[in-house]
C-alpha cells in the first residue's frame, strides 16, 4: 500500500476519500521537512537576536497581547497554552473525524509559516499512522482564534496529557506513552499556539459531510428514480429537452441519472398516465440538481481551506515578516457549513413528501401501501418518523454564520460560530440519511405492488438486493428494525 506524502500536492475531496478507505499512512516529503526546518530556523534565530515583543511567541495571548514573557519561559508559556484551551465539553468527536483533523493540521504546518518544529509534526503524523486518535469534545470552540478547545485537546497529547483512543481503548496519553517507549514533547516558543490556531476542527466536519454527501445525493437519485416509478409517473419531465434550455450542471446532472435508473421500464412506459405529476417527482431534477451544485461549491470552498495556513502569527521567512493577521476566521467555513445544512435538508424535505404521496393511497396503491389496512397500519408511521426529521433538520438550518459573541475581553470581538455550524451539519447529514432510508422502504414496497409490472433492470437489481436485507411488508411488524436495516444497506455503494 503506497504511503501518502505530505507536502507534495494538495490534499482534494478524491484523495482524502481514497485515504479514509485504504487507511494509507502518511509521511512528510523532503519539500515538507525542508520548509518546516527552514521557517524554524529562521525564527529562533530571530528570538536570539532581539527582545521585541512577538504576538503569542513571547507575549501572552488575546487580550494579554501587551504582556511580555521573558525568554527562559517561552516553553512554559506553550505548554500552559495547551493546559489552559482545553477545555472542551459535550460529546467526543467522531474517531473519524478525529483522524481528519490530524491530517489536516499536519497539512497546514507542512507549508513552513507556522515555525513549528519538525520533531513536533513528525508526532502528528506518527499519532496518524499509528491510529492514536486524541479524545477530542464537540463543544468549546467559536470558529475564531482558530478551533482553540478542540485543537488543543488535538495537540495535549503531545505533551503527555489527555485520553488518546489507541487500538479500540479509550487510555491515558501517559500509559500510552508507557506501552510505545515513546517521550513526551517540550514545545519550543510559538509551538502551542501553531498547534491549536487553525480551522481543522470546522474543516475535518466539513470534509466528512461533503464525503457523506456525494454518497447520499446518488442514493437520493437512486431512490427518487424508485418511488417515480412506483408512483406510476411519466418520463417527460426527465427528459433532455427540458433541461438543456435551463443547463444548470446539477439539473442536466440529475435528469440524466433518473433516465438511466428508468431505462427499460416497464412501468415507466405505460400509457394513459395522469397529465402532471406532483412537484416532488417532476421536480427533482431541480431540486436534487440545485443541491448538487451547492455541494459543488461548498467542495470548492474547503479545498481550499485545508491547502491552506491558518494558524498565526504567520511567518514569513524570506521577508523576515511576522505577521498577526486573521486566517484562523471561520467564517468562510462558517457559511458554507451552514449552505451545506440547507442543501441537504432540501433533500430530505422533499423525499418526505414522496414518501407521504407513496402512502397516501393513490394511483392504484392501497392506503398505506399495506393488505387489510385498518387491521393493518402498514407504512403510515413512517411517514410521521420521516416528518419528524425532516422538521428538525430545517430547525437545524437555522445559520450559526450570523451570530456572534465577543470574547478575550473584547479583543476577539467578532467570531464565525463555524464550530457550531459544523457539528449541526454533521446532524442533518445524519438525518437525510434516515429519511432517505424510509423513503427507500416506502418506495419498493409500493413497487411491488405493481407486479406483476416490472420497473428498470437497474431498479429491480436495486430492489432484489433489498429484499435480502428488509423484506416485503406483508402485516404489521416492528418498523424500527426496518429503519435501522434500511440505513445500513445504503452504507454500502451504489
Amino acid at each position: 500500500m503506497p504511503t501518502y506524502q505530505i507536502g507534495m500536492n494538495k490534499l482534494l475531496l478524491p484523495q482524502l476519500k481514497q485515504l479514509l478507505l485504504d487507511q494509507n499512512k502518511i509521511e512528510l516529503s523532503e519539500q515538507a521537512i525542508a520548509k518546516i526546518n527552514y521557517c524554524r530556523h529562521y525564527l529562533d534565530t530571530k528570538l536570539s537576536k532581539t527582545e521585541e515583543p512577538i504576538y503569542g511567541i513571547n507575549t501572552g495571548f488575546g487580550y494579554l497581547q501587551n504582556v511580555k514573557v521573558a525568554a527562559d519561559k517561552l516553553t512554559e508559556l506553550q505548554h500552559n497554552l495547551l493546559l489552559s484551551h482545553a477545555c472542551g465539553t459535550g460529546q467526543e468527536v467522531p474517531k473519524t473525524i478525529v483522524k481528519l483533523m490530524l491530517l489536516l493540521k499536519i497539512q497546514s504546518l507542512s507549508y513552513g509559516h507556522s515555525a513549528i518544529a519538525l520533531t513536533t509534526v513528525q508526532r502528528l503524523v506518527d499519532f496518524y499512522n499509528h491510529d492514536i486518535l486524541p479524545v477530542v469534545y464537540t463543544q468549546g470552540s467559536l470558529g475564531a482564534s482558530g478551533d482553540l478547545a478542540p485543537l488543543a485537546h488535538l495537540a495535549i497529547p503531545l505533551i503527555g496529557e489527555g485520553e488518546v483512543w489507541y487500538r479500540e481503548e479509550k487510555i491515558s496519553t501517559a500509559q500510552l506513552y508507557e506501552q510505545l517507549g515513546w517521550q513526551v514533547l517540550t514545545l519550543q516558543s510559538k509551538e502551542g499556539l501553531a498547534l491549536i490556531n487553525g480551522t481543522q476542527f470546522m474543516s475535518a466536519y466539513g470534509i466528512y459531510c461533503l464525503l457523506q454527501s456525494q454518497h447520499l445525493l446518488a442514493w437520493a437519485d437512486a431512490i427518487a428514480a424508485t418511488a417515480i416509478d412506483a408512483f406510476d409517473c411519466r418520463i417527460d419531465p426527465f427528459l433532455n429537452l427540458s433541461h438543456v434550455i435551463r443547463p444548470h450542471q446539477g439539473q442536466l446532472e440529475t435528469a440524466n441519472a433518473i433516465r438511466n435508473w428508468l431505462e427499460g421500464s416497464e412501468l415507466i412506459a405505460q400509457q394513459g398516465k395522469q397529465t402532471q405529476d406532483p412537484y416532488s417527482f417532476r421536480c427533482v431534477p431541480q431540486v436534487h440538481g440545485a443541491s448538487k451544485d451547492s455541494v459543488r461549491y461548498i467542495q470548492s470552498v474547503f479545498e481550499t481551506e485545508i491547502n491552506s495556513v491558518t494558524d498565526n502569527p504567520n511567518v514569513f521567512p524570506d521577508e523576515d515578516l511576522i505577521i498577526s493577521a486573521g486566517n484562523f476566521h471561520g467564517q468562510p467555513l462558517a457559511l458554507t457549513l451552514d449552505f451545506l445544512c440547507m442543501a441537504l435538508a432540501e433533500i430530505g424535505s422533499i423525499s418526505e413528501r414522496r414518501t407521504f404521496q407513496l402512502i397516501s393511497g393513490t394511483r392504484g396503491l392501497p392506503p398505506f401501501l399495506v393488505k387489510n389496512a385498518g387491521l393493518n397500519s402498514g407504512l403510515m408511521i413512517t411517514q410521521y418518523t420521516a416528518a419528524s426529521i425532516a422538521s428538525e433538520n430545517k430547525q437545524l438550518c437555522t445559520p450559526a454564520s450570523v451570530d456572534s459573541i465577543v470574547s478575550s475581553n473584547g479583543q476577539e470581538d467578532h467570531v464565525s460560530m463555524g464550530a457550531n455550524a459544523a457539528t449541526k451539519c454533521l446532524r442533518v447529514v445524519e438525518n437525510l440519511e434516515r429519511i432517505l432510508a424510509i423513503e427507500l422502504i416506502t418506495a419498493t414496497q409500493a413497487l411491488e405492488l405493481r407486479r406483476p409490472l416490472k420497473s428498470s433492470p437497474k431498479v429491480e437489481k436495486l430492489l432484489s438486493h433489498f429484499r435480502t436485507v428488509v423484506s416485503f411488508n406483508e402485516a404489521d411488524r416492528l418498523l424500527a428494525k426496518d429503519i435501522q436495516k434500511s440505513v445500513g444497506f445504503m452504507r454500502q455503494s451504489l
